[in-house]
């Protein structure tokens, strides 16, 4: 699907992956409405890429919040693709050493980030696709983004674990819920990406962690990540799918 000239709406947008894919996004021609909860990084990056771009403070978690950046993205053009980057991670074992059991607290609050927001900008994202005119035959495409850890979940990774086996788990419906409407949905599965996060770790443990990916032998670049997108975008044919981007890696318990 071409959507030069047109509109895309990206969560998370002022770092890691979903700042690669706003960066590819432009680059081939698209505008892009960038959405994050951080206002002074989201705002840097709208200055530099300029008029091809509108920086939106959002948190996918809150009604309001989302039905905003949608209304504000769609005075900015018509909207063909909404990708999902917005996401947290904690570690903490279902019970700890001493048997204490993990906090509801955090396993709810990154459930409700992962997940619920996720499944937020999907619905105002589909309601919003579903009324632009076809192009190529279609309305648009929604790209969430899971993990392999909905997979191969390592201890301590009981609450992101099940927030992307979540998303896993809603992407064929919410492809078959929205075919009727012209509306494609498919998920990436992302591995150990270098990602600002994996950036404050010491050198050997990240030459560590990308020496155990099979192939290539390095961790994913978020380039990788927004290259995906775009070849997605690209074919047609791709709906209701989990593609995992992790260098065939299959990850240990710890």
């Amino acid at each position: 699907m071409n959507i030069q000239g047109e509109v895309a709406v990206v969560s998370g947008a002022a770092s890691g992956l979903g700042l690669a894919t706003t960066m590819a996004l432009v680059e081939a021609g698209t505008k892009v409405v960038l959405a994050d909860r951080n206002e002074e990084a989201g705002r840097e990056v709208a200055a530099r890429l300029g008029q091809a771009s509108l920086f939106v403070p959002t948190d996918v978690t809150d009604d309001s919040s989302v039905m905003r950046l949608m209304s504000e993205a769609a005075n900015f053009g018509t909207i063909r693709l909404v990708v999902s980057c917005a996401g947290i991670g904690i570690a903490e074992r279902t019970i700890d050493r001493s048997g204490k059991p993990h906090e509801f607290a955090s396993f709810e609050h990154v459930v409700r980030v992962n997940l619920f927001g996720t499944f937020n900008l999907l619905r105002y994202g589909a309601s919003y696709l579903a009324h632009a005119e076809p192009r190529d035959g279609q309305r648009g495409l929604i790209v969430n983004t899971a993990s392999i850890a909905a997979y191969d979940g390592q201890i301590g990774q009981i609450a992101y674990s099940a927030s992307k086996g979540a998303i896993v788990g809603l992407t064929l419906p919410a492809a078959r819920d929205l075919s009727g409407s012209g509306i494609r949905v498919v998920t990436i599965a992302p591995g150990i990406m270098d990602t600002p996060l994996l950036g404050t770790l010491p050198e050997d443990v990240r030459n560590a962690l990308g020496s155990s990916v099979p192939f290539p032998k390095r961790l994913g670049l978020p380039s990788d990540f927004a290259k995906l997108v775009l070849a997605v975008l690209d074919n047609d044919y791709l709906n209701g799918e989990v593609i995992r981007l992790d260098g065939a890696l299959r990850m240990a318990p710890r």
